[in-house]
């Protein structure tokens, strides 16, 4: 072999290596989960893209139809839609009360279970249970609790409203918040405890030295050193609220009373599943999806201001 081909080869090697790094090997080791999050999340994607710009629907496998492109017509019919509007509607509601009630109850809750009180252990333990409950029992539960002939219907007694909490067009979406909020908790006061752990001790023996009681030293300490846990809460919230589905479906005996507590998510079930709509739920997803990203934008904006 030549000097010249010599130089070629080590120069080739050289950009192979620099393309694909000391070990190559690797991205065997990644290429299941690439190809994992193709298939699952990727293609569909793309593929709800492609179906939004058309009157598509399904049809049995190998029979050939039309499928007209309509453009941006599936859009224009959503935005106009008065069913979507109440589903916004509710997600904003669900949002306002959800968000920042996940991230006082967590914050506070992670706080005092970090600190050495009795039952440590168990208390954590306690508060994550619910999160890995399946969704069907722990729904049951809240109805137990909140139906027409429920616990709380009881314990009110005249007090109670008419009609009940789930089928009552003004408290149907707040008590769904509430579930969620509850359901939820254990994850994001795990969140925070693990941010906690974080913050300098030196900080807190400051603030003990300048006088500080522990309410200041809350606000002053642990608050500001929790605010990058704080964002990835909110953000994780708001994707949260924004797909929430299986909560009008099973409480509220699918979006109930009269729509009430619809969601876009639900929506999208409706007419696409049931309905056999596709191209008009996939225009609902995207317009969710970019919602959902703009939303997020703002709140890290937001929250990373110093």
């Amino acid at each position: 072999m030549t000097v010249a081909a010599a130089a070629s080869a080590r120069a080739s090697r050289t950009r192979l290596r620099s393309l694909l790094g000391e070990h190559p090997v690797g991205y065997l080791f990644v290429a299941p989960f690439v190809l994992f999050l193709v298939g699952i999340y990727a293609y569909p994607f793309f593929y709800a893209i492609y179906m939004s710009f058309f009157d598509y629907f399904f049809s049995a496998p190998g029979a050939e139809v039309v499928r007209p492109f309509v453009g941006l017509g599936n859009y224009a019919r959503v935005l106009q839609d008065p069913l979507f509007h109440i589903a916004i509607r509710n997600v904003v509601i669900f949002l306002v009360i959800n968000v920042p009630l996940t991230v006082a109850i967590s914050m506070v809750l992670a706080t005092a279970l970090n600190a050495a009180i009795p039952l440590r252990a168990f208390f954590r333990a306690a508060y994550y249970i619910p999160y890995i409950t399946a969704s069907v029992a722990a729904v049951g539960i809240w109805l137990w609790l909140f139906s027409g002939f429920g616990l709380v219907d009881k314990i009110l007694g005249p007090l109670a409203p008419n009609p009940s909490f789930l089928i009552n067009g003004l408290l149907a979406m707040p008590i769904i918040a509430l579930y969620v909020t509850w359901k939820g908790l254990g994850f994001y006061i795990l969140v925070y405890l693990a941010a906690l752990q974080t913050i300098p001790k030196e900080l807190y023996e400051a603030s003990k030295v300048d006088g500080a009681s522990p309410i200041q030293s809350f606000f002053a300490v642990t608050v500001p050193g929790l605010r990058p846990a704080t964002l990835l809460v909110v953000i994780t919230a708001v994707i949260t609220g924004a797909n929430f589905f299986t909560e009008p479906y099973l409480l509220t005996g699918g979006g109930g009373p009269d729509n009430q507590s619809v969601s876009p998510v639900f929506l999208i079930y409706r007419f696409g599943i049931e309905q056999n709509h596709p191209g008009y739920a996939a225009a609902i997803g995207l317009l969710l999806a970019v919602g959902v990203l703009i939303i997020s934008g703002i709140n890290r904006f937001v929250l990373e201001r110093p």
